[in-house]
């Protein structure tokens, strides 16, 4: 990466923390569009833990929403059942939701391309059966409601503007994290992987290992988002955690750009207020939706931002070449 680029990426963090840090305040007085903010936040922090796995070690993993259902209705039995604070409930059930993925996505995580795919659906249709199937757990189709905000100081609960703020915390903490792995010693191994594993392996780096190493951190931003999503919310059922939550996370980083940081964040801001801010067109909200989708995927194979970036490349290239050009001529 050039000066340069490692500048403007630098730029580009400093902003998104700053106007995600903000909004929560600048939004405050309206609580539709601090709904809307707050769902954005949860999705921006669930896109950089799928960027990782899928930008960065070239696994696409559908059970990324399974994943954070556990830690989810495993929180809210915490905290409900057994009297936990929301905030030592929620590291010790993402902690214990990443190892269950771990254990769960062990034979897939031999695989690659479409077969891990497919073993990972295979793995999130049987969770989803599992959240619909033990009621006294999950309280089946009928979900969990009345789900209290986190706790706070003095047993009050975290709500409003202040929520939105924790909000933000962990959505710029994600990205943050995603930041500074991609460059160390970890990240390039996982980028390694992602470019050619056997080449890899025979390099003397073990695949399975950090594949297992990239799915349990993969795992963790799952659940924290769970977690989140279920305070929140105030609302959880195995419809929040089916296969199509993944497929909408996996396509705004597919939108904004795999294998980039702010791609990620882009396709988060982009894609995931559409619902909400189209619920008035409900019969032609999921085709604009898809053919947004499909027109960027078709026209920027490498996502909005990632076009942005290959085209800025080669524009450098292009000048520098016909300077060299000139000099040869003078």
């Amino acid at each position: 990466m050039s000066a340069r680029s490692s500048a403007m990426n630098s730029w580009l963090a400093v902003a998104f923390a700053v106007l995600a840090l903000a909004a929560p305040f600048l939004l405050g007085d309206s609580r539709f569009l601090a709904f809307v903010l707050g769902m954005t936040l949860i999705n921006v922090l669930w896109a950089g833990g799928m960027n990782l796995s899928y930008g960065y070690v070239g696994l696409m993993p559908l059970m990324f929403a399974g994943i954070g259902g556990i830690a989810s209705y495993a929180m809210v039995h915490l905290t409900r059942v057994e009297g936990w604070s929301f905030w030592i409930a929620t590291p010790v059930v993402s902690v214990g939701a990443a190892l269950i993925g771990v254990l769960l996505g062990l034979p897939a995580l031999r695989l690659k391309g479409f077969y891990f795919t497919l073993c990972s659906l295979v793995i999130q249709t049987v969770l989803t059966l599992a959240f619909i199937f033990f009621p006294k757990y999950t309280n089946g189709d009928t979900g969990i409601s009345q789900i209290e905000p986190p706790d706070w100081i003095g047993g009050t609960r975290l709500s409003g503007v202040w929520l939105d703020f924790a909000l933000a915390i962990a959505a710029v903490l994600g990205v943050a994290i995603v930041a500074w792995i991609v460059p160390s010693k970890l990240g390039q191994r996982f980028i390694a992987i992602r470019e050619d594993d056997i080449l890899a392996e025979s390099l003397g780096i073990n695949v399975t290992r950090y594949k297992i190493i990239a799915f349990f951190i993969v795992s963790l931003y799952a659940a924290v988002g769970g977690c989140f999503y279920a305070g929140y919310v105030g609302f959880i059922s195995p419809r929040a955690f089916d296969v199509l939550v993944s497929l909408n996370v996996w396509l705004m980083v597919a939108f904004g750009g795999r294998g980039t940081i702010a791609g990620p964040v882009l396709g988060a801001l982009v894609l995931a207020p559409i619902p909400y801010l189209l619920q008035d067109l409900q019969a032609i909200r999921d085709i604009i939706y898809g053919a947004l989708i499909i027109v960027v995927i078709l026209a920027l194979p490498g996502g909005v931002y990632g076009e942005w970036l290959k085209r800025r490349a080669r524009h450098r290239q292009a000048t520098t070449d016909s300077g060299k050009l000139a000099d040869q001529r003078t």
